[in-house]
């Protein structure tokens, strides 16, 4: 039985993901029973084949256009063998390292999310500061405490990742949509590194002038959530 799914949305990121897959395999040859699914979203540089080409152990969905990091996400989740999903970002700053450190509490949880907290920011000025802003419009208005929902790793149960709700930007806020299924959130110090190649693929607009619209649409979201009723079956006896 698979362990852990570890999935990887890219989009041009040529020069990062043969390297991350490959320092993945060197970090995990020990530990739990894994599968890398790298979700290419549409990229145009060769990435699927750069992953495919990094070793073995890798399976790649292809999306034929990009559609965002949320879409790409729900597609690994729902084809992912591991009991537990783990995901990364593909440029690299996300340490595999930590994965093997947390394995010991995944492996003995109970289902919840482990939310990454990057105990060093490696961003730029622009993107520090609306990830601040988006931070504070979302803690005032969902009543959400994690520090840093932004955080490209994630560790959660994969039956659960299959019934989250899908909408644009919806990975922003797995913890608050955790917490409104009754799950703990477990916040984890990571590492944050440098990329090795490329530019980041947000830019202002994406990171600050969306988030308040997203928020409003997660508030309602959790406003309108109500607790799964149990239902049973009853039968008449047979004859």
């Amino acid at each position: 039985m698979t362990d852990l799914t570890i999935i990887i949305p890219v989009h041009n990121e040529s020069g990062n993901i043969g390297a991350l897959i490959r320092e993945i395999n060197s970090v995990l040859v020990s530990g739990p029973v894994y599968e890398i699914l790298v979700v290419d979203d549409g990229s145009e540089d060769g990435s699927s084949n750069e992953a495919i080409d990094a070793g073995n152990n890798v399976r790649v969905l292809r999306h034929e256009k990009r559609t965002g990091k949320s879409r790409a996400l729900v597609s690994g989740f729902h084809a992912a063998n591991g009991k537990w999903i783990v995901t990364l970002d593909g440029d690299g700053q996300n340490d595999p390292a930590d994965i093997i450190r947390l394995w010991p509490r995944i492996k003995t949880s109970e289902p919840v999310l482990f939310a990454g907290i990057r105990k060093r920011r490696n961003d730029g000025v622009i993107k520090l500061l609306t990830s601040k802003l988006a931070n504070f419009v979302r803690k005032r208005l969902l009543k959400d405490d994690c520090r840093d929902a932004a955080c490209g790793f994630k560790v959660l149960p994969a039956a659960f990742a299959r019934t989250l709700p899908y909408f644009d930007n919806m990975h922003r806020f797995l913890p608050a949509l955790s917490r409104r299924a009754g799950l703990v959130v477990v916040e984890v110090d990571v590492e944050d590194r440098p990329r090795l190649a490329g530019v980041s693929k947000y830019g202002f607009f994406d990171r600050a002038a969306v988030a308040f619209l997203d928020t409003v649409g997660v508030f309602w979201l959790i406003r309108r959530y109500s607790d799964p009723v149990a239902v049973v079956e009853m039968k008449s006896a047979g004859r």
